[in-house]
């Protein structure tokens, strides 16, 4: 089962400006243990909100919204997808983030298998994914 372990903040925290040196090494020894034990299939941080934009739908409406977001209490600043057999040993990795500070939700990622097989466009997915090598399963 995949799961994603997201880093929360909020735009004034040192997560959301860059990690310092020492948060760097901790987190690259982490990674490294992610990466050793088989579990890591993606790992990144996000540059803050100031760099980014959202868009808010109603209908057919677009409404795009530049950053920074400071109206929101819980960014992500970054994320990790790891893939373990259970939620337990999702949240026994997560609590070994090296994080000075925040909050880490853990969500599980929905796998292709869970959606409809005789769907026109889930069959097109496991195509593309065949096609790119991205057809690993859990």
């Amino acid at each position: 089962m995949k799961y994603m372990l997201m880093i929360q903040s909020d735009e004034s925290s040192p997560s959301m400006q860059g990690p310092s040196e020492e948060d760097l090494n901790a987190m690259g020894r982490y990674n490294e243990e992610l990466i050793k034990a088989g579990v890591m299939l993606a790992g990144e941080g996000l540059h803050p909100s100031s760099e980014g934009v959202r868009i808010t739908y109603s209908g057919e409406d677009r409404a795009i919204t530049d950053g920074p977001f400071t109206e929101s209490k819980e960014l992500v600043a970054g994320f990790w997808i790891i893939d373990v057999p259970s939620k337990e040993e999702a949240i026994e990795w997560a609590k070994r983030v090296p994080l000075p500070e925040g909050q880490l939700e853990v969500r599980r990622v929905f796998e292709l298998e869970e959606f409809d097989q005789s769907n026109e466009y889930v069959q097109k997915e496991k195509e593309w994914r065949e096609k790119t090598g991205q057809s690993r399963t859990a």
